[in-house]
């Protein structure tokens, strides 16, 4: 309806329809004057807007614009695009009539989001304009969130100065996608230790890799230890995926992760105890496995199939290939005196 210039939509005409509802995310937030000033603004609520409405919680598709505002011309005079009309114009001109996954900060859901859904679902005369939203948690800092205006936030580019982008990547990981993380030396600080417990794993992994033996890695016996290992390692990878299935569980991916490679730290400790070789094969698994999945999730970019690489310079160098003939030049070497001991 036309209401001074402005076009508004409907919502009690919408909810009464036996085909529509309104506010499908928060129903409890209808006639909430809090939740539409914090969504919309003090305009939404001002008096000359209430007056122009035939409930609160209508919206404008078309606002009429006063003196010195941007303006265009159109059959109610000038004016602009209401708020939301502007992405569902966006979203319905792309994918039509219906969309799979719609995505947005929480704080977006009402208002906005479902005053997209109304509008577009009149348009397209259809229930079901969005079939899943992903509504992401908000960043902090010192448990307020970001904002200009409060001169609390940080960019990118100073975050990088003080953290690496994997450690950054890391801590996003650690925490649930949904949910509100605070950027602080103590998030921080958990992913830098997680890293830094992967790494060790892997670079042991790699000198296992490494030492030379006379037993072939596919032809290592397996005893119980290596059994129990590798069910460890099936039951994990079960569990991963379990995770990710559920709402794209990171957090719990990251923990199953941890877990695995604390098992095979006990593994490896326990065989070095008994003066035995580790199963190289298994191990060689395992650690490919934990890589691919830090590089589906961006923490490692690198084609090595196993850990992080080693940073070089600024022109990319990477340290551990470059110096990987004399380690095992000394490898070899190493091995050789430890021999020549065991034969006295």
């Amino acid at each position: 309806y036309v209401s001074n210039g402005s076009v508004y939509f409907d919502t009690v005409k919408f909810g009464s329809s036996e085909k529509h509802s309104y506010a499908k995310l928060v129903p409890e937030a209808v006639g909430d004057q809090k939740a539409l000033q914090e969504g919309e603004g003090d305009l939404s609520i001002s008096a000359d807007r209430l007056c122009e409405k035939h409930s609160p919680n209508d919206f404008a598709l078309w606002k009429s614009s006063k003196p010195g505002e941007p303006s265009w011309d159109s059959p109610w005079g000038k004016g602009r695009p209401g708020w939301h009309i502007e992405c569902s114009a966006m979203a319905g001109s792309i994918l039509g009539e219906s969309m799979d996954i719609h995505g947005g900060g929480f704080d977006l859901r009402f208002p906005h989001h479902d005053n997209e859904l109304a509008q577009s679902e009149a348009y397209f005369e259809n229930d079901n304009w969005v079939r899943y939203f992903l509504h992401t948690g908000h960043l902090t800092i010192a448990g307020c969130k970001m904002s200009k205006s409060l001169k609390n936030f940080i960019t990118i580019k100073d975050a990088l100065k003080k953290h690496t982008a994997r450690q950054l990547r890391l801590a996003f990981l650690m925490h649930s996608w949904k949910d509100t993380l605070d950027y602080s030396s103590n998030t921080m600080e958990s992913a830098i230790q997680y890293e830094k417990f992967m790494n060790e794993f892997f670079l042991n992994v790699k000198d296992i890799l490494r030492a030379p033996t006379d037993v072939t890695g596919q032809f290592q016996k397996w005893e119980n230890q290596e059994a129990e290992l590798n069910k460890n390692f099936y039951d994990k990878k079960a569990a991963i995926h379990e995770a990710l299935c559920d709402n794209v569980d990171t957090r719990s991916v990251l923990e199953e992760m941890r877990s695995l490679v604390s098992q095979s730290n006990s593994y490896i400790a326990a065989k070095k105890s008994a003066r035995q070789m580790p199963n190289r094969l298994l191990l060689e698994n395992i650690s490919c496995y934990l890589t691919q999945m830090l590089k589906i999730f961006g923490a490692i970019e690198s084609d090595d199939a196993i850990g992080f690489p080693v940073g070089g310079n600024s022109q990319n160098i990477n340290i551990e290939s470059t110096v990987m003939p004399y380690l095992q030049v000394l490898s070899e070497f190493r091995e050789g005196v430890r021999q020549i001991a065991r034969e006295k």
